[in-house]
């Protein structure tokens, strides 16, 4: 299951925003199976929006998931980028409208459903509207090869259109699926010393079975610190076990050899 995130907004390219979307997205995406294979952060402009979109597709995720752009502002435009990109033409789609005006009843909102917040209901033709449990705007869902989710920027309406739609379709893509995890805290040792015993054994499971990553924690009084992280996954609880226990103790006698220690 091979997800693709496509971040929209400018505040997201000029440092006022943190990506905290995307990060947790991927998160998500990862613990549950499947892989984030790329995330792409553009400004919030049609051209932009629907060159994204297209790129994407054409990579073929099993999932393309946007953020952001969905409100009634004039710098709200990701449902018209996505149907440009799948050229379609928005509509006001009255499912959409509705869920619009159930989410003000729902917070005691008594605004008037007026053309500038109908441009939240206004979707492109096919789409179906996802109702927004927390916020306002309708999130969307369409069809295009990839399954397409254009969701809110506002974190918690995001994590809730995620975990209540997108999570269940991408644990049904991976299918059965186990993780286990160690880490270790080596002295002694630097990323360069240990690489060649890392290549080797990610060399001997191909795919995603074993994830092998070092991470330098920097000199203390001239002796290097790296901490090794080692994931394995899988289908069977049981393989996955046997392969992190045999390929920690290939890592910990390396480590002894390199003349390292834990911490």
């Amino acid at each position: 299951m091979i997800v693709e995130i496509v971040c929209v907004g400018n505040e997201l390219l000029s440092g006022i925003t943190l990506n905290t979307n995307a990060h947790w997205i991927a998160g998500r995406v990862a613990r549950a199976g499947g892989t984030v294979s790329r995330v792409t952060v553009v400004r919030d402009e049609l051209g932009a929006i629907s060159s994204a979109v297209r790129e994407s597709l054409a990579r073929k995720p099993g999932i393309l998931i946007t953020t952001g752009g969905l409100g009634a502002t004039y710098d709200d435009m990701t449902l018209e980028g996505v149907a440009r990109a799948l050229r379609k033409k928005v509509a006001l789609d009255k499912r959409a409208a509705e869920m619009l005006r159930r989410s003000y009843r729902r917070r005691g909102l008594h605004y008037r459903i007026n053309k500038t917040r109908l441009k939240m209901a206004t979707i492109p033709r096919g789409a179906t509207p996802i109702e927004n449990r927390v916020g306002s705007a309708p999130s969307v869902a369409i069809d295009a090869g990839a399954k397409i989710f254009c969701v809110p920027g506002v974190p918690a309406e995001m994590k809730a259109v995620f975990n209540d739609h997108i999570l269940s379709i991408v644990k049904e893509g991976v299918g059965k699926f186990v993780a286990k995890e160690v880490n270790y805290k080596v002295a002694g040792v630097s990323e360069s010393m240990i690489a060649p015993a890392l290549a080797k054994i990610v060399d001997a499971h191909p795919g995603r079975a074993v994830y092998l990553k070092t991470h330098p924690q920097g000199y203390r009084k001239r002796t290097p610190r790296i901490r090794v992280q080692l994931i394995c996954r899988g289908g069977d609880k049981d393989e996955v076990k046997r392969r992190l226990e045999r390929i920690s103790g290939r890592l910990l006698r390396e480590i002894n050899r390199l003349g390292g220690r834990l911490e």
